[in-house]
């Protein structure tokens, strides 16, 4: 089951990636993962999250800030 956060911060990647122009293909590939890694992270029905070290890695790909993926209050 996915978290109010984690729904959260999956939702705000998405929304990068796609301001960036990424597949989720394109952006598992940069990131060294899977090909579906993206694929399965924005799926409800997959367990795959991101965790610190890809949301940095993420940040950096899609040249933001890591706390962008945040919200500005607690969920």
């Amino acid at each position: 089951m996915t978290s109010k956060i984690e729904f959260y911060i999956i939702n705000k990647v998405k929304e990068k990636r796609k301001e960036k122009g990424f597949s989720q293909i394109a952006l598992s590939q940069k990131l060294g993962l899977s090909d579906s890694f993206i694929s399965h992270v924005e799926s409800n029905n997959r367990r795959a999250k991101y965790n610190l070290n890809h949301l940095n890695d993420l940040a950096r790909i899609l040249e933001c800030s890591p706390k962008d993926f945040f919200p500005d209050k607690a969920l």
